[in-house]
């Protein structure tokens, strides 16, 4: 089971939908490819004009897009999963823990970051 030590937690308001433990971009909308982002939503999805918490700083539990490996560079995908960073985009967290597919929840370290 994954867990999460987030060290800072900003309420952000949402500018559209947001699904949960997804990244988010520092204008409170859900991160899309390659984006900068200011942190994780938390465990509730949110509608434009929500208030929701984002992890911003320690660990936190975020979707996985593809397969990844424990230790990998991380960065959002079009619907702000994570994916493995590879050559281009922001990267936004360190892999605590592997995903075998897409659709699963695991633990990465949020790294600051700017696009």
């Amino acid at each position: 089971m994954s867990q999460h030590t987030p060290i800072l937690t900003l309420t952000v308001a949402a500018t559209g939908a947001v699904a949960a433990n997804r990244f988010v971009t520092p204008a409170g909308a859900q991160a899309g490819a390659d984006a900068n982002t200011l942190g994780v939503t938390r465990a509730s999805a949110g509608a434009a004009g929500d208030k929701m918490p984002v992890d911003v700083l320690g660990t936190a539990i975020v979707e996985s897009g593809a397969a990844i490996s424990a230790g990998a560079t991380l960065k959002s995908n079009a619907s702000g999963q994570a994916i493995t960073w590879a050559s281009s985009g922001a990267k936004v967290a360190l892999a605590l823990q592997a995903a075998t597919a897409s659709g699963q929840m695991i633990e990465v370290l949020l790294i600051p970051n700017v696009a």
